[in-house]
């Protein structure tokens, strides 16, 4: 008999399993159909001994200092802060736009204030401000939409930016300076061994169990357990029963190249040309010294593991049905992109699977054997971590 039942092994699913046996003393079961740990975060060496992202790459930056340090209990870290470049109109330009962007795309000379009057100039006044093709119009103009949005989005979504709510293109900034880093977090860092090593260190407890290429609906039948985190589809959850949740899913190539670099940066998007919308060059983010590279180039599609939920108004309001269907269920916990229906950066899921945790502490008395026991107060959201048990 488990205390627990985790399904999927990546970032929710470990998190979670983490905590509750080193906090709670609990064994957990954690399984994952495919044939590794870490879900879309996880990373190996391919057969020229190049470490890769097999499901694309993972950049960890975040401003949650708590969030930091509890995965700082699992690796050390490499400094790394990302830039991407577009191919437009044969240059490599800096994204998000920024001053550089627009004087080296036009040839101009612009200064920091003289680029927002450029801006504003160009901007369509659009109110309310409901799709994607709304965020980017309305801010910096056609021109700069068509070239470096329009039609990464429609590869990357197979809709149109203005059919696709605005949270879309609302992620990507717009600068006036020549900060040309794709994120500005206070934490931007790399595992200095890979993921998969971070995971590794994360699920070594004596108290949790990883059974790997195994299905719930196989598992849960003969396999005794007290509770379920699921982290899987929550559509799957309920065999579908309002129908499929639509989902966006990714093809990957990867390919050694016979030479020390491809690219000046990590990834290069392909707003405009090519069936792939970017190139990612791993040994940008992850400081291997090796004479070869290792590229992959990313192909959007409809078939395929669901990564990445739709942004429409249709999609959220039948996940609220598939929501409420959840809510109605003691002792499952539905938490991660897939079963909340959110598009999750790596750390928002951590701070998901934390914040569970701290509501199961609430709720949920602790079990020793088929003793049940008074849980002891839970140290607040400031207290350090304990680390892992052997």
């Amino acid at each position: 008999m488990f205390d627990w039942l985790v399904v999927g092994a990546g970032f929710a699913g470990s998190v979670l399993a983490e905590r509750i046996a080193n906090v709670r003393g609990e064994s957990v079961l954690i399984i994952d159909r495919r044939g590794h740990t870490g879900g879309n975060a996880f990373d190996d060496y391919n057969a020229d001994g190049l470490l890769v992202h097999r499901y694309g790459p993972h950049i960890f930056h975040t401003n949650a200092e708590r969030i930091f340090s509890y995965l700082s209990r699992f690796t050390e870290w490499r400094p790394y802060e990302h830039r991407v470049l577009a191919a437009v109109e044969g240059q490599l330009l800096p994204i998000p736009i920024n001053l550089d962007t627009v004087n080296r795309l036009y040839g101009l000379s612009l200064s920091s204030d003289e680029l927002e009057d450029f801006f504003r100039a160009r901007a369509e006044a659009i109110d309310p401000i409901r799709t994607s093709e709304d965020v980017v119009v309305a801010r910096v103009g056609r021109d700069l939409y068509e070239k470096f949005f329009r039609g990464y989005t429609r590869k990357q979504w197979g809709l149109d930016p203005s059919q696709l709510d605005k949270s879309v293109t609302s992620r990507v900034p717009v600068r006036t300076n020549r900060d040309d880093r794709y994120f500005t977090d206070r934490f931007q860092a790399m595992p200095r061994n890979g993921y998969s090593a971070l995971f590794r260190r994360m699920l070594a407890h004596r108290k949790i169990h990883v059974l790997l290429q195994a299905d719930y609906r196989d598992v849960r039948a003969v396999i005794p357990h007290r509770r379920v985190i699921y982290t899987g589809p929550i559509d799957e959850y309920f065999s579908y029963r309002y129908g499929p949740l639509p989902y966006r899913s990714l093809r990957f190539e990867h390919v050694t190249k016979r030479r020390a670099q491809f690219q000046p940066v990590g990834v290069v998007n392909y707003p405009l040309d090519h069936d792939y919308t970017r190139i990612t060059e791993y040994k940008h983010l992850t400081g291997q010294h090796h004479p070869w590279t290792a590229l992959t180039y990313e192909y959007p599609s409809d078939q395929g593991e669901p990564y990445y939920p739709v942004p429409r108004a249709e999609n959220q309001a039948l996940y609220k049905r598939y929501e409420s269907l959840a809510r109605a269920i003691d002792d499952v916990w539905f938490v991660g992109r897939l079963a909340t229906y959110r598009y999750y950066n790596m750390d928002q899921v951590v701070g998901q699977a934390l914040a569970t945790f701290e509501d199961i502490q609430e709720r949920v008395p602790v079990s020793i054997g088929d003793v049940k026991v008074a849980k002891t107060a839970f140290a607040s959201r400031s207290a350090q971590f304990p680390g892992p048990a052997g």
